[in-house]
């Protein structure tokens, strides 16, 4: 009898030993630390639907040539021949092995740039497009200020380490959500493998995608990856189910991978997209000196929500009462705001449906 006690208390102990030790794994695996920074975005609307210090400056290594491919894709044209220069060869890092002498078109520069993370391909592209790294930074931080990415700051088109070359994971979400409403860009970080031309070789190049969520992860449309010591592991992916699609950036991540399907899960799981308002849809009327206008919005309305913000949204039309000739038609006149408890979670343009002359 007493061994049999004596064996159920060892056995309970064993048991209680491993529930703590897969319990501190789970933490130190999946936990979010001061240093990281996480956010899950749907894509159509930026709706932010979960985040943890997103506007926190980070470092992103190479995450950075998202805004460096849809930089190239807006300002080059993609049949261009490419004559690779010695001096955007043998750059440190990942790479593709670009050859002096090799000529490539911009659209197998930024397959490397993309699948492979070539640095050599993104000073390339740069000197490309700019003429120098210097003046191709200044396009992309204009590209990103276009897009609305306000904290972040670029100085090289790869992402090495530069202590002035920072993001955060709001601004490094909307650059994705951008980006991905292109579908040359979509397209080629879709692209699992590929072969490119090795010009100065009698062999082709095969590229394969770094990201191994394209493979593991049900959905996944995208994007990048990326690794320096000083940013840390950080991922950018993308995934679209039953018509939803959400961007996810880690920064600073160790298990980015692992961390970013958990993220995406639970915002497949919490989330779906409710149409709200029909493209078209008459809004309200404005007098303009005694004519009655109608007034409009030109999209639907497609929001991410849980059930319960469904039921629970505050749909305000802002509209003047009175507004003088001339209107012209599909001339702005107000805003449509969905509220959650307060909390505006998107505001659509209203247009005059009339001119009034």
């Amino acid at each position: 009898m007493k061994k049999k006690i004596i064996t159920i208390a060892i056995s309970i102990i064993f048991m209680f030993s491993i529930m703590i030790y897969g319990a501190t794994m789970s933490h130190i695996t999946y936990a979010n630390t001061s240093n990281s920074a996480e956010i899950v975005m749907e894509l159509n609307t930026n709706r932010v639907v979960h985040s943890v210090n997103q506007n926190e400056k980070k470092f992103m290594a190479s995450t950075t040539k998202i805004l460096t491919a849809i930089t190239i894709i807006e300002n080059c044209n993609l049949s261009d021949i490419v004559d690779i220069k010695k001096e955007t060869t043998g750059i440190e890092g990942s790479s593709i092995y670009l050859e002096a002498g090799e000529k490539l078109s911009v659209e197998h520069l930024l397959y490397g740039l993309m699948l492979r993370s070539g640095n050599d391909c993104a000073e390339t592209l740069a000197v490309h497009c700019s003429g120098n790294i210097k003046d191709f930074a200044i396009l992309m931080n204009k590209t990103a200020v276009k897009i609305g990415a306000k904290n972040s700051n670029f100085v090289n088109p790869h992402g090495l380490h530069n202590e002035n070359h920072y993001t955060t994971a709001y601004d490094l979400a909307l650059i994705s959500c951008y980006a991905m409403k292109n579908p040359t860009f979509r397209e080629i970080v879709g692209t699992k493998s590929i072969k490119i031309p090795f010009t100065t070789k009698n062999y082709d190049r095969y590229l394969v995608n770094k990201n191994k969520m394209l493979n593991e992860f049900e959905g996944c449309t995208g994007i990048k990856t990326g690794y320096t010591k000083k940013a840390g592991r950080c991922l950018v992916s993308s995934a679209k189910r039953n018509g939803t699609e959400f961007i996810c950036v880690v920064l600073n991540c160790p298990p980015m991978f692992e961390k970013s399907k958990i993220l995406l899960s639970s915002a497949f799981t919490n989330y779906q997209n409710y149409k709200i308002m029909e493209s078209d849809h008459i809004v309200g009327f404005i007098d303009v000196d005694g004519v009655k206008c109608g007034a409009y919005i030109k999209n639907d309305i497609i929001l991410p929500l849980t059930k319960f913000e469904k039921e629970n949204l505050n749909i305000v039309v802002e509209l003047p009462k009175k507004l003088k000739k001339p209107i012209k038609k599909d001339q702005q006149v107000g805003y449509v705001k969905i509220y959650y408890q307060n909390n505006l979670l998107f505001t659509e343009k209203i247009y005059s449906i009339l001119d009034v002359k």
